[in-house]
């Protein structure tokens, strides 16, 4: 027998009736797998947030300020913000990381500094980033989640802070995915009729710059962000460690979807937390073949559905483990 068989037998005989806890077996089935046993575990679970600047920020493509990036960082390391709530909610591990903000932290400040440079170029006028700084970003997310995995971290969620990131992860969708603009870019943090329409014609403008972007290093050359590089190459490495990847909102599944075109095999890794309001995200979660577990019309991004997401997947876990089977619990199976 199969572990696949293995795992489907272990599920279908706990006391319920067949399928009855609906994606929370499919999920239970995926971690099983990944963690190639019939009795899973969750330990050391763990979020980081990536934060970051756009240079498109400066061509009036979000409500906010640039300088509310590193605003919210602070706020992250004073655990103002929705993230620290959570994660102290569920008892997970937060961990704040520099991948390119335009500020200059105190160096005693719970930030892991890994500025890349003080925010990425406008990619309206030239590359967002260098070949090199492209390297630096997946070096470095590969060398964080190694040191987490170290710790005994098998479950990681992904988070970002970086105004100007919805229009980021629009022109990466509109690039992979192969979709027109305008069913790829929302409001980001709230903009209204005349923002979206100002960002929609910014980004088509930068999409005339560049011209045809065919790989995924090439599209975050070009109009991607430190935050989103430096996710991707730890999603990649979170994959090759078998541990489960948790994909927050659009963002984050922008950075996804990147992967899965650089390796396929991180696909089954990946646990995708919630459906963005953000517009572009349902055609994006399609084109990656993901069942979100919540809807929660949520759009603040932090990996904020990484967090509310995981009692779910714990569930998952404490059910298989625990629950009783028909055998053990003396319960009749249904009748053929």
């Amino acid at each position: 027998m199969t572990l696949t068989d293995n795992i489907k037998q272990t599920i279908d005989n706990k006391t319920k009736p067949l399928r009855s806890l609906g994606q929370l077996e499919t999920l239970a089935e995926q971690i099983c797998l990944v963690q190639e046993t019939t009795q899973p575990s969750l330990s050391h679970p763990s979020v980081i947030v990536f934060a970051a600047d756009h240079g498109l920020a400066d061509s009036g493509v979000s409500a906010y300020p640039k300088e509310v990036t590193a605003q919210m960082v602070l706020n992250f390391v004073n655990r103002g913000a929705a993230i620290n709530v959570f994660c102290q909610q569920h008892n997970l591990k937060l961990q704040v990381v520099d991948a390119g903000v335009d500020n200059d932290f105190d160096p005693s400040l719970a930030i892991i500094d890994k500025k890349i440079a003080h925010g990425t170029a406008n990619c309206l006028r030239q590359k967002a980033m260098s070949t090199e700084e492209l390297d630096k970003c997946f070096e470095t997310g590969r060398s964080l989640v190694d040191n987490l995995h170290s710790e005994g971290c098998n479950i990681i969620g992904f988070g970002e802070m970086g105004i100007g990131n919805t229009s980021a992860a629009a022109l990466i969708m509109h690039y992979v995915l192969g979709l027109p603009l305008n069913e790829c870019v929302g409001r980001g943090t709230g903009l209204d009729d005349e923002g979206l329409n100002k960002k929609l014609a910014v980004l088509s403008s930068v999409t005339q710059f560049h011209g045809k972007l065919e790989t995924p290093k090439k599209i975050l050359e070009a109009v991607g962000g430190f935050e989103i590089a430096m996710m991707c190459g730890a999603i990649l490495r979170a994959a090759e460690n078998k541990m489960l990847v948790l994909v927050d909102g659009f963002i984050a599944s922008s950075a996804a979807l990147l992967a899965i075109k650089l390796n396929s095999h991180c696909r089954k890794n990946m646990i995708f937390c919630h459906q963005s309001e953000e517009s572009g995200h349902a055609k994006m979660l399609n084109a990656m073949e993901a069942q979100p577990l919540l809807n929660l019309g949520l759009r603040l991004g932090e990996g904020s559905g990484c967090a509310l997401a995981y009692p779910i997947v714990a569930s998952a876990v404490h059910f298989i483990n625990e629950m009783a089977s028909f055998d053990s619990a003396n319960v009749s199976q249904k009748s053929d």
